[in-house]
């Protein structure tokens, strides 16, 4: 999931830049894209026996402040803030859900490969070069 919210924010920027064919095609692939990696992370869980989760801590640490006199002129400080901080923890999974999770996620993507190239031909009819 940590990885989808890293990459759309790239995609976003890469459909700035396309063409409008390109970003009609971009958008076709997108439910694929999504599912795949759906499917990887899946597949690792099986592999390892285990999930992974991103679990965030909350720590107050200490840190150096910074202060404006009313001359203008600025102070440091010692001062606590709070930090969060994110940190990958095991979760256990059922292996048998995982598998038949798996098996639905690669029935769903062949239905939106099916889609998508349906989709991208309409993109290429519509936006020719």
């Amino acid at each position: 999931m940590r990885k989808t919210l890293l990459i759309l924010p790239v995609l976003g920027i890469l459909a700035a830049c396309a063409t409008p064919r390109e970003a009609c095609i971009n958008d076709a692939r997108r439910q694929v894209a999504l599912l795949d990696q759906q499917i990887t992370t899946t597949q690792g869980n099986i592999s390892r026996g285990y999930a992974i989760a991103t679990v965030q801590d909350v720590r107050v640490v200490n840190d150096v402040c910074q202060g404006t006199n009313e001359d203008g002129s600025t102070f440091s400080f010692p001062c606590q803030k709070t930090r969060v901080f994110d940190r990958q923890e095991p979760v256990a999974i059922n292996v048998a859900e995982e598998r038949a999770k798996l098996a639905d996620l690669q029935s769903r993507r062949a239905a939106a490969e099916r889609v998508a190239q349906a989709t991208i031909q309409q993109c290429i009819a519509t936006h020719p070069e």
